[in-house]
């Protein structure tokens, strides 16, 4: 099982970026899916999370309105679209897939995660 996270960059503060997390052996119409991120130095935190079919997401406050969750299972993929990107943002963004029906802020409920890829915004 695997997912791998990729469509990170180096971008200017105020852009956007759209991070995509595709899965192999994985059919992930049956997971919630998540994004979390890890700044350096600091822990790891919750993103976003969206729920199977896609009807409701999840955000963590510092991304509210600036960040979309979304999935298309027919492509087996989630996205994370993130605008008025701010150098604050700058961290490594990991997706992870949980079969759980709850604490999805929490990360232990993630049973599968990709490798993470490195969002850099520039002030």
């Amino acid at each position: 099982v695997q997912l791998q996270a990729f469509g990170g960059g180096l971008v200017q503060a105020g852009g956007s970026l759209r991070l995509s997390c595709a899965a192999s052996e994985l059919t992930l119409n049956r997971y919630i899916m998540g994004w979390f991120r890890q700044a350096p130095g600091k822990e790891r935190e919750f993103v976003a999370a969206i729920s199977w079919i896609g009807g409701t997401t999840y955000y963590a406050d510092s991304v509210k309105g600036r960040f979309t969750i979304s999935r298309d299972n027919a492509k087996n993929t989630a996205y994370l679209q993130m605008n008025s990107l701010k150098p604050e943002d700058t961290a490594v963004y990991y997706c992870a897939a949980s079969s759980g029906l709850s604490g999805l802020r929490n990360q232990r409920t993630y049973d599968y995660w990709g490798q993470g890829t490195l969002v850099t915004v520039s002030s």
